[in-house]
């Protein structure tokens, strides 16, 4: 899969979240998630780090008892790289929430490399709305990415 997909193809994000269902953003990035496309699989690494530092399975149980009733979230654990897994699970982006600026840099250059080497889009979320009015060329840049920039444009009184 190229990370493209036809209008009658089920427009599909992997939502790498957190661990923790529960930290700020995280049901926003995937209500606003569900406005760009069909289908949301929230995905929980599991590696040796994490593992001692969170249990896996009840992160899961979290996350789906938080999305039972939308039918179009699902949740899954997975080994490995998360671009492979959204690869395999035929979606056509990454959804990544971000919470400072600082953290746009990183999904900036991660989203690069994603799109280079295995031809996945990344979209990028703030889940901080409040956070200080940034330049304008940051803006277009975060407008690139898919951004909700609204929060960072000036309000006229």
């Amino acid at each position: 899969m190229t990370g493209k997909s036809t209008a009658a193809e089920c427009r599909i994000a992997v939502y790498a979240g957190s661990f923790d269902p529960f930290t700020v953003g995280h049901a926003d990035i995937v209500s606003r998630g569900l406005a760009l496309f069909d289908r949301i699989i929230v995905a929980v690494g599991v590696n040796a780090e994490k593992a001692d530092r969170h249990r896996s399975g009840s992160a899961v149980a979290a996350i789906e008892q938080l999305y039972a009733d939308e039918p179009r979230v699902s949740v899954a654990a997975y080994t490995g790289l998360t671009v492979d897994f959204a690869r395999a699970a035929g979606a056509m982006a990454l959804l990544r929430g971000v919470r400072s600026v600082r953290d746009f840099e990183y999904e900036r250059d991660m989203a690069d490399v994603n799109m280079r080497l295995a031809g996945i889009d990344t979209v990028i979320l703030f889940s901080r709305p409040d956070l200080a009015a940034v330049s304008a060329s940051l803006v277009r840049e975060l407008q690139r990415y898919g951004a909700d920039v609204s929060a960072f444009l000036p309000h006229k009184v």
